[in-house]
């Protein structure tokens, strides 16, 4: 069965803009041959491709055509790079987004660095996705995304993985916060009764930590915030405690803006770089920049 590349890259850029029109615009076609394109491909697979909505976005299996896309552009940008004559000049956007997952905190502390030693030299663009270390596997598992930062340390089906370091956090907060709820000694009790700060439902760093620290885990009061940087900004205004990068108070606990709460107890998160395999050869440059600067930051895995 021949692939369809031209329905293909219709379903990949409404994707890629969210919506038909802006595709058809991008494409230089009429959008009802782009609604056609996408149709035709999505009966002969017998399934959806992209969830109309605004914007537009890639069904399960969309997602896995919209990775295939992006490994086809990089395979023929490499060879227009050896062979320029076999590029049609009248072809619009050459250039590939990649998918890739990280973490918050990662992307806060030391993959932006990283993507952006890649970017500067790169044909490339990035669409850098979020979510909780322990889960941007699942991105691509599903096929979503290239290549993703993640805690998980068995090597997924179809990947290359590679071993990044441990992102430690310290739980912290501030001197007067410490006084206020913790006076009588960090105890469960103590806990139940002093706000936590938790990124999402899935951030489970503060239960890891109280597990470690006091064997238990008892149920915090907790404020929900969705920010690395809010995560410090809380903890220096005694709003709670919290798992902070190290890397970020640093300089506070020196200070003594922010305490340990129980000093000499941080949390080692090892981190794993997994890329997709048809896609690692020609994101060699890409592995190197993360590698490197990860190396660079994080700690050696305990």
């Amino acid at each position: 069965m021949a692939i369809d590349y031209v329905s293909l890259r219709a379903v990949s850029v409404v994707v890629q803009t969210g919506s038909f029109d802006k595709a058809a615009r991008f494409l230089n076609v009429t959008p009802s041959a782009i609604s056609q394109r996408v149709k035709a491909l999505e009966e002969r697979l017998g399934t959806a491709l992209v969830i109309r909505g605004s914007p537009c976005v890639a069904t399960e299996k969309g997602a896995w055509l919209c990775r295939h896309m992006e490994t086809v552009g990089m395979l023929e940008s490499e060879l227009f790079g050896h062979l320029p004559a076999l590029a049609d000049p009248e072809s619009p956007g050459t250039r590939v987004t990649l998918h890739i997952a990280t973490n918050a905190d990662s992307l806060a502390t030391w993959f932006l660095t990283a993507a952006a030693a890649f970017a500067r030299d790169a044909p490339h663009l990035l669409n850098i996705a979020v979510d909780d270390q322990d889960h941007t596997a699942e991105w691509l598992q599903q096929g979503r995304v290239l290549a993703a930062v993640t805690s998980l340390e068995a090597p997924m089906s179809g990947c290359r993985r590679t071993p990044l370091g441990a992102l430690r956090y310290r739980a912290t907060a501030s001197p007067d916060f410490v006084e206020r709820y913790f006076a009588g000694g960090l105890t469960p009790s103590a806990f139940t009764r002093a706000p936590a700060m938790t990124f999402n439902q899935k951030d489970r760093l503060q239960s890891r930590w109280l597990r470690q620290a006091l064997g238990e885990d008892p149920v915090c009061p907790t404020h929900w915030l969705p920010s690395t940087q809010s995560f410090v900004e809380a903890s220096l205004s005694g709003m709670g405690w919290g798992m902070n990068p190290e890397i970020l108070v640093a300089e506070h606990l020196a200070s003594g803006r922010l305490v340990e709460l129980i000093p000499d107890t941080p949390l080692d998160v090892p981190l794993f770089w997994q890329i997709n395999r048809l896609a690692a050869d020609q994101l060699t440059t890409l592995t190197r920049a993360v590698v490197d600067t990860a190396r660079g930051v994080l700690h050696a895995p305990s």
